[in-house]
């Protein structure tokens, strides 16, 4: 049996040139340790992250660039994958945090990343601290959300009003809703989707959660798209430049034009990593990290499906 579960390296900013990163110090293990938890069924990974987050330190963190994955052995024998992410904390997010100390978590601990290390109980933690201390040097730390997300699954072919008209079915509107919070993890401000009815009440329960409206954008439909990717990378460049993290809901044949977009955009080499990141199937959705910039760069590539 495999665990999953989702952390984060919950970081700020304590002057221009150094930062701290939060550690939690558990009771009932006897331990100093990077914040995680385990998945619950119905939810997506990235919404994981952000609730356990929540649960454990009272920080609603907004997450960045994926560190990668632990994997270790429980005493049980089970195998757990700990997927994390780096996480800044906000003034205000901290400001608001309700944290006491609780049977669960017996503190919090922000160190700098030298302490930080030395406190960890656990060398799998340590390792994350490296990585995350490595995008620190290299000034990979604040970066902005691009995603790029197939509908949900739809009915068949109306009787009258064709493609465009299709609403989604009974599993697609579950779909829609399911995904909303991992969407909405990353930091995402502005919805746009095709005009197909399918794109625009999948991001409806999204852009409701965000608390904005989605912007219906022609050339995100099947059927006025053209091959020409100029309009969709302006949308990206004008987001990169306010460093605003968006999401654009369309359908699989414009996908690979949403990505080859942010390539472009990033001066990315396209890999098989980022071709595939286009075959999306039904609710399923691709975030880019995107460091701004005079020259934007693309940091890194994950995708999720549906829990449902």
């Amino acid at each position: 049996m495999t665990v999953l579960a989702a952390g984060a390296v919950i970081w700020r900013r304590t002057a221009a040139d150094s930062v701290e990163v939060l550690l939690v110090e558990r009771a009932k293990h006897r331990d100093i340790s990077i914040p995680k938890g385990k998945l619950d069924p119905g939810e997506t990974l990235p919404e994981c992250a952000v609730r356990e987050m929540l649960e454990e330190t009272g920080i609603e963190i907004q997450l960045g660039a994926p560190l990668g994955t632990s994997e270790y052995r429980l005493p049980g024998g089970s195998e757990k994958i700990v997927h994390y992410w780096q996480a800044e904390a906000r003034k205000k997010a901290i400001k608001r945090s309700n944290f006491k100390p609780n049977s669960e978590i017996k503190a919090l601990r922000w160190l700098p990343l030298f302490k930080a290390k030395q406190r960890c109980t656990y060398e799998h933690d340590v390792r994350m601290l490296e990585r995350f201390q490595a995008r620190f040097e290299q000034q990979q730390l604040e970066t902005v959300a691009i995603v790029a997300l197939r509908h949900a699954k739809a009915e068949p072919y109306p009787e009258h009003g064709g493609d465009a008209a299709r609403e989604l079915s009974g599993r697609g509107k579950k779909q829609a809703k399911a995904i909303a919070p991992g969407v909405a993890a990353f930091g995402v401000r502005k919805v746009f989707a095709s005009t197909a009815t399918r794109c625009e009440q999948t991001s409806a329960p999204l852009a409701k959660l965000v608390g904005t409206e989605t912007k219906l954008k022609r050339y995100l439909s099947q059927d006025h798209y053209s091959g020409d990717v100029d309009s969709i990378g302006r949308k990206i460049r004008k987001s990169l430049d306010k460093r605003r993290s968006i999401v654009m809901c369309s359908h699989l044949p414009v996908l690979p034009a949403i990505v080859a977009a942010v390539a472009l955009e990033t001066e990315a080499e396209v890999t098989q990593e980022i071709r595939q990141s286009a075959q999306l199937r039904t609710a399923e959705f691709s975030v880019f990290h995107v460091l701004p910039g005079e020259q934007p760069r693309l940091l890194g590539v994950e995708t999720h499906s549906a829990p449902v």
